[in-house]
């Protein structure tokens, strides 16, 4: 099973946006963290989904992310 790097960003209206920077378009927003989690969830399997119908990879996981203290 791969694992794909998620990044949540909070918006400037209050909400929630997160990606995937291994998969292009893979993206959701939501009003809360928790709802762009499911949101995002949700949007990576629909990719897989469509990936399986065309019989096509998913492509391998490229990007980490650490923290740096400061």
């Amino acid at each position: 099973m791969n694992q794909y790097l998620v990044i949540y960003e909070p918006a400037e209206d209050g909400g929630w946006g997160a990606y995937l920077p291994d998969i292009d378009g893979v993206v959701a927003v939501g009003e809360t963290r928790a709802d762009v989690e499911v949101g995002i969830r949700g949007a990576l399997e629909m990719y897989i989904e469509d990936l399986q119908e065309r019989g096509q990879a998913l492509p391998e996981p490229r990007n980490v992310a650490g923290y740096l203290a400061a």
